[in-house]
């Protein structure tokens, strides 16, 4: 039953991996973007609903929601302000870019919050769980980020399937110089595309505060297992990053029972390196609007 339930917690864990991978999928996928300050962004989230907590003495819920609104006229303001000016024909210059902006947000973090590590306080939710044996139960807080995932990939999915302006963001990953001669603003769905993955980072950020402590030097760590699941998954699926992350967690997990806790990072670092071996296009591989 140990088994059951660490596998279990890898699958829920795979969860908050897909929330970090969804929103860098969905800039690769309209933008041709690699933006290396990803999971960055998602801690200076959690930071952010951290300083909101502690100034104003408002609850996690509240300072979550309001950090997500705050993280997407971020993004806008970030993809139209800056990023945008680095799109062309030289696809090194958003990295460079992203990695600058990287290493300011870490540093502009721990010269405001110290290095010291933090948490978020959701109440008894962290704690309760559902008994199913003895040996095995669930705990609601992983279970719901589990859930939040699928919802919000779902969502995102619908988003793009389904709407007028989800297709303008089809067209512009297709082929934005025809989306442009179509009156589409590309400049602006891109701010727009980019508004959505910090809202959604910024989500996973604070889940992530809530399920564990963090610092301002996770970022970089969270950046690589965004891309493991995204990888695993397949460029530009949406719902790949669902099973990426899963398969993540899962391995993490299995390894830390299977050869100590010590171990488990480096078993899923293995499995991914596996699955590019034997599949390079990933498990679901397509456009992400596909």
């Amino acid at each position: 039953m140990d088994w059951a339930n660490v596998a279990i917690q890898g699958i829920l864990l795979g969860g908050l991996y897909a929330l970090f991978a969804t929103g860098l999928a969905l800039v690769f996928g309209v933008m041709r973007m690699v933006n290396l300050a990803h999971g960055d962004l998602g801690i200076l989230a959690a930071f952010v609903a951290l300083f909101l907590v502690q100034s104003f003495h408002i609850g996690v819920l509240w300072s979550g929601l309001l950090t997500i609104v705050i993280m997407f006229v971020v993004g806008y303001l970030l993809q139209r302000g800056l990023l945008n000016f680095t799109l062309g024909s030289d696809d090194t210059r958003p990295i460079v870019v992203t990695f600058g902006l990287s290493i300011i947000i870490q540093n502009g973090l721990i010269m405001w919050f110290s290095a010291d590590s933090q948490g978020l306080d959701a109440g008894k939710i962290e704690n309760i769980s559902i008994r199913i044996s003895d040996k095995l139960s669930i705990g609601w807080f992983p279970l719901l980020v589990f859930i939040t995932s699928i919802v919000v990939i779902a969502l995102l999915q619908t988003f793009l399937n389904r709407t007028k302006l989800g297709r303008a963001f089809r067209a512009t990953s297709d082929d934005r110089e025809a989306a442009e001669l179509m009156g589409i603003n590309n400049r602006h769905i891109y701010g727009l595309a980019m508004a959505i993955a910090l809202a959604i980072v910024a989500l996973a950020g604070i889940l992530l505060a809530v399920r564990t402590t963090f610092d301002p030097t996770q970022g970089p760590f969270r950046l690589i297992y965004a891309f493991e699941a995204v990888i695993m998954g397949g460029m530009g699926s949406i719902w790949g990053t669902l099973i990426g992350g899963i398969v993540l967690g899962l391995s993490q997990t299995l390894g830390s029972q299977a050869f100590g806790s010590g171990w488990g990072l480096l078993v899923g670092h293995l499995v991914f390196l596996t699955v590019l071996a034997v599949r390079p296009s990933g498990f679901f591989a397509k456009t992400v609007t596909a």
